[in-house]
């Protein structure tokens, strides 16, 4: 019987096979690397011939490690980094290097299409702000600097289904990969047509929009031994890497929310529609639940802070917790309950690499606001943790000024270890945090949720709550909540009276 899915993460750094069983236990797991080239200022590129070779060697090497054989898998599923642009053949081929998410330099087209549909239009439409960030912008630089490989290709596509077009000869992708390239209307379900005539693009390159839960082909019997799963095995298209994530982290339904708490963080939804914020501060992706929607809101520098504060303000705690055999921020931790809530009245504005959603300004920067003579390393560490998280207030805040119900606040990542930090959150949030069972698998398990309820292996996208259970909840302590209402106000007004201040200062350095 068949009674595994093998899901593959495409992140940036690497590819992460995982294997689930049909109860939804995670059996095993491989990872194997690759680089990125950054070839100018603003550039970033992958060779997507490294993903190719990434999910077969991790295959092979999950199996082995798991003792699994190949023709025991149900299906083969997808989670993949977002908002690239992979030009393929017809054969599934990449013509060039793929532009992944990170890259920058189509300002210049992203203006242009602004020219020809209003900003607040493409927001409309798309639930995303115009940018270079996005695959449009991306495609049509291709369309301008190079125009052989652009006339030569026969679909664009991102990570993830660059490499089920190669397992499939299929080229397809789904509305949570579609609806970050701003040419997806997230309501009609389609290519917007507005957007294709003023950017002058081709529909016909652009693949074919199924549901993430799709069985939408077989492994080939031309690649089956390279990949190392048998022939005629399904392969289900799954999701871009931020909508899986919330699938893992069982926000499946409206009412949950999730925090994904790494070097950068976001909170994300589900709704049964797009949430459109008058400011443009969030942006909608769709869900790998099929007719749902992830409204989402993202920081750039919530870990980057902490590790900022690891490096530069904490070599006693690196030290000691090297003698020790722990992790640094355990110490730092420690460090900061000695101070009280609200740091003894010292803010921290964690905006050490611009910031995106719910600021958009990339002048931005980060400053430690309120500091006397009195105050200590313990209230500058605490400082950090609590703008952090006012931070991502802000973006929760965006979402409930439109009436969104959220109950509870789902944590997953490596930052949502730290028992203290959740405590924080709890308070500036004002509801409970519920820390995961699973906190960094949690994007591969969405994507084995979709494979596996594709295949009909697992019923329903409510799988979630028994392969990833909340392991603690932490409540909101009333008096420290009370304490964070009054510094939240501050918080606001402080970054809102530093924004000429940031102009000034990128004049000079």
């Amino acid at each position: 019987m068949k009674s595994y899915i093998i899901a593959h993460d495409l992140g940036t750094t690497g590819n992460k096979a995982t294997l689930y069983d049909r109860d939804g236990a995670l059996v095993g797991s491989a990872f194997y690397g690759y680089e990125t080239e950054f070839a100018h200022t603003g550039w970033a590129e992958q060779n997507p011939e490294d993903w190719w070779q990434a999910v077969c060697a991790s295959t092979h090497a999950l199996l082995k490690q798991t003792g699994v054989r190949g023709d025991a898998i149900a299906a083969v599923t997808f989670s993949g980094q977002m908002m690239g642009c992979v030009p393929l053949d017809q054969q599934a081929r990449p013509l060039r290097k793929a532009i992944i998410w990170a890259d920058q330099r189509a300002v210049e087209q992203a203006r242009r299409v602004g020219e020809r549909v209003p900003p607040e239009e493409v927001y409309r439409i798309t639930g995303h702000r115009l940018s270079s960030s996005y695959s449009l912008a991306k495609i049509l630089w291709l369309h301008d600097h190079q125009p052989d490989i652009f006339d030569a290709t026969y679909k664009f596509v991102h990570a993830k289904d660059a490499i089920v077009a190669r397992l499939t000869g299929v080229f397809v992708t789904e509305p949570s990969d579609a609806s970050g390239m701003n040419l997806y209307d997230l309501e009609a379900g389609e290519w917007s047509a507005r957007i294709l005539e003023a950017a002058g693009l081709d529909p016909a390159k652009l693949p074919e929009i199924r549901r993430s839960i799709d069985v939408v082909g077989e492994v080939q019997p031309d690649v089956a031994d390279d990949v190392g799963v048998a022939a005629g095995t399904p392969v289900v298209i799954g999701g871009g890497d931020g909508a899986c994530a919330a699938a893992g982290a069982g926000v499946v339904g409206e009412g949950a929310a999730y925090n994904y708490v790494g070097s950068s963080s976001w909170i994300a939804l589900a709704t049964p529609k797009p949430i459109y914020d008058p400011a443009y501060r969030t942006f909608t992706f769709g869900h790998i639940v099929p007719g749902m929607f992830m409204p989402t809101g993202t920081m750039q520098a919530a870990g980057a802070s902490y590790q900022w504060t690891r490096d530069q303000l904490c070599p006693v705690e690196v030290e000691a917790a090297e003698e020790m055999g722990i992790s640094p921020y355990e110490l730092m931790n420690l460090e900061a309950e000695k101070s009280p809530a609200g740091a003894n009245g010292l803010l921290f504005l964690p905006y050490l690499m611009g910031e995106r959603s719910p600021r958009w300004n990339e002048r931005a920067r980060g400053a430690f606001i309120g500091l006397t003579i009195r105050h200590t390393r313990a209230d500058m560490i605490r400082a950090v943790l609590e703008g952090v998280t006012m931070n991502l207030r802000v973006i929760l805040d965006a979402f409930r000024a439109q009436g969104t119900p959220i109950e509870a606040m789902r944590l997953i990542g490596g930052g949502a270890r730290g028992r203290f930090w959740n405590r924080i959150m709890a308070n500036v949030y004002g509801m409970p945090v519920h820390r995961l069972a699973i906190l960094e698998e949690a994007t591969s398990m969405g994507a084995a949720l979709a494979g596996g309820v594709g295949v009909g292996l697992y019923p329903d996208f409510s799988m979630s709550a028994r392969m990833n259970e909340v392991a603690e909840v932490v409540a909101p302590d009333p008096a420290e909540q009370a304490a964070y209402e009054q510094i939240y106000p501050i918080f606001e007004a402080a970054y809102q009276a530093l924004v000429p201040v940031y102009d000034m200062i990128a004049g000079v350095a």
